[in-house]
């Protein structure tokens, strides 16, 4: 038989190609997680498509196995985008993920973070116009129960209440010295206050940053991420706008008028708010006011039953 012959037969019968994974490793170590990260995946989440990155992986339990099967677990989230995004589906990854390893492993965690394009409204007119939510849903399948967190950003601006007292005596005192001993009619007074030389300071307010996160209950179904940014922003009710009229950045105004807060007082009115909120076992967060007045930050958090 010459070369090209042989080369044929062994073309005809090829060999079991090699699984590296399946020897048996040079050390006995378990391993708490292995598994991938930033994978590229489309969602659908309370009706909105979400472009999200994935982390997903298992624990390695068994100490004569050199690796897991990886490739079963990106197959397995690929069927993710197939279905609406619930606690039910996740579940079943989970599940699904742990079973593929035969016997490798007894717990999954899948990690979702992406950013939710949501349509808001304006405060008075008929404007509306698109935010971006940064949104996290992370759950884990242990042998002892399954676990579900949600994680959510809200941005809204928060005027310090300490810097409006000051501005208001500023104004005060501006308005002794232009009237001092005289009887003023309404018009004049009104007038006054209608001038910059008479409001001779305003109040500062900051772009703000509410870090939101809950662990749902065994019983929930549903991912309440919509719920849970309403729930936030109602309570702060200064969440930042997108298209505005004169009108409604007036009413903004008025808004943050009637909202002074503190960083502290901002993560009081969420705590209090998620703690009305139903649906979830245990909640932490974290409030952050970029300062327009300090070169650093002022931060707050907060946590229920969360450890």
């Amino acid at each position: 038989m010459n070369a090209t012959s042989a080369l044929s037969s062994a073309s005809a019968q090829p060999r079991p190609m090699p699984d590296i994974a399946s020897q048996a490793p040079s050390h006995s170590t378990p391993l708490s997680w292995v598994g991938m990260e930033n994978i590229a995946l489309p969602l659908q989440l309370a009706g909105q498509s979400l472009s999200a990155q994935a982390d997903i992986g298992v624990d390695l339990i068994t100490a004569q196995a050199r690796g897991i099967h990886m490739s079963r677990l990106y197959l397995a989230l690929q069927e993710l985008p197939q279905q609406t995004l619930d606690v039910p589906s996740l579940r079943q990854l989970l599940q699904r993920c742990i079973s593929s390893q035969d016997g490798l492993a007894q717990q999954a965690l899948v990690n979702l973070r992406g950013e939710l394009l949501l349509k808001r409204p304006a405060l008075l007119s008929d404007l509306h116009g698109y935010k971006i939510y940064p949104v996290q849903i992370r759950a884990r399948q242990q042998p002892w129960g399954f676990q579900v967190e949600l994680g959510v950003t809200i941005t809204y601006s928060s005027t310090c209440p300490c810097s409006a007292a000051l501005a208001r005596q500023l104004i005060q005192q501006r308005f002794s010295a232009d009237f001092t001993g005289e009887d003023l009619p309404h018009q004049q007074v009104l007038d006054w206050l209608g001038t910059s030389a008479g409001i001779v300071a305003t109040p500062h307010s900051q772009r703000s940053f509410a870090s939101l996160s809950v662990r749902l209950n065994e019983d929930t179904c549903e991912l309440p991420l919509l719920a849970l940014i309403e729930r936030a922003e109602a309570s702060l009710g200064t969440a930042v706008q997108t298209a505005v009229k004169r009108a409604d950045e007036q009413a903004f105004a008025l808004a943050n008028g009637q909202n002074l807060m503190f960083c502290e007082d901002a993560a009081r009115r969420l705590h209090q708010a998620l703690l009305q909120m139903p649906g979830h076992a245990a909640f932490k967060l974290k409030v952050v006011h970029a300062e327009s007045l300090h070169a650093h930050d002022a931060v707050a958090r907060s946590r229920h039953n969360w450890s």
